[in-house]
Parts: C-alpha cells; structure tokens; sequence
C-alpha cells in the first residue's frame, strides 16, 4: 500500500533532489532555447551582411553600422549557444578515445573534463561580468560612427559562459551517483 502523496513524509534528502531535478531542468530549458535563438540570430546577421554587400555594391552607399552590428550579433549568438552545445556533447572532442577506453574509463573522462572545463568556464564567466559591469557603469561605447554601448556584448558574454558553466556543473552532479555506482560495484566484486 502506498502513501498518497499529499500525506508522504519528505526527507530533506528528497526535497533537495527534487529542488535539484528542478534546477537541472530549468539549465536545460534556457539553453536549449537560447541555442535555437543563436540559430535565428546567425540567420539575421547573414541578413545584415548581405544587405551591406548589397548598398555597397549596387547603390555605392556602405553602411557605417553594418560590420559592427554583425560582429556583436555573432558574439551573442556564440557565447549564448555555448550552454546548448555543451547539453548536446557537440564541443569537440577525442573521438579515439571512445572506442579504445572502457565505458567506464569513458565516464570519468568525461567528468573530468567537465570540471576542469567548469573551472575555466566559471572563471571566464566571473571575468566577462566584471567587464559587464565596468563597460555600463563608465559608458565604454566602440569608436566608431555609430559608437554602439560595449556593455551589450560583455552582458551577453557574461550570460553565455555562466550558463555554460551550469550545464556543466548539471552534467558533473548527474555523473557522479553513476560512477558511484561503477565503484561501489568494482569494490564489492
């Protein structure tokens, strides 16, 4: 017989797993959409280009903004595709060593990576926040004509590696009950 699940004693154990799944499943949401987003964004931005080879070509009227917009368009839809590509496994890898480690091996590769990989991650995401901030509060802007405000990229710089860093602060927690298992295993055998 079961408990119903208004009258279910929770363990704080269990309410920080739940809070946890939560959490873990917010990270993924928000990368995987601004992953999508960065598509269309990359999208926009071969738009803009085109259009300035366009004036340039056809009517000898160059756009002053254009290059500029484009180049803060592709820091934007790099750094805020980073967490996506990171929850797909897409950044690159050693192929090689998947088919001559063990499974196993594999698994802690992986979290090793994905740690050493959260430390730098974090620290640049630390950084690009600071930069963030200095860039809004002193009003740094491009030298160009069209001196767009520089805390645009540095935000979304900063946006990007943290959620970077969260989806592989996600990946290494849900990791680590697996290798438990693996060890607890190789222990008891």
């Amino acid at each position: 017989m079961s408990i119903p699940a208004e009258t279910a004693v929770t363990t704080p154990a269990t309410a920080v797993r739940a809070v946890w799944r939560g959490f873990a499943w917010l990270v993924r949401q928000f990368n995987t959409i601004t992953g999508y987003l960065s598509a269309v964004i990359i999208v926009i931005t071969a738009g803009v280009v085109c259009y300035g080879v366009i004036m340039r070509y056809y009517f000898a009227s160059p756009l002053d903004w254009g290059l500029e917009l484009s180049i803060f368009l592709l820091i934007i839809s790099t750094f805020m595709s980073a967490g996506y590509t990171q929850l797909q496994r897409g950044h690159v890898t050693i192929e090689i060593m998947d088919h001559m480690l063990s499974a196993r091996a594999n698994r802690v590769r992986y979290l090793i990576g994905d740690l050493l990989s959260l430390l730098f991650c974090a620290f640049v995401a630390w950084n690009a926040w600071i930069y963030f901030h200095e860039a809004y509060s002193d009003g740094w802007v491009t030298e160009s004509i069209w001196a767009p405000k520089m805390w645009i990229p540095y935000l979304f710089m900063a946006i990007g590696m943290s959620a970077l860093s969260l989806q592989l602060l996600v990946q290494s927690v849900e990791a680590l009950p697996a290798l438990r298992g693996m060890f607890a295993k190789k222990v008891n055998q």
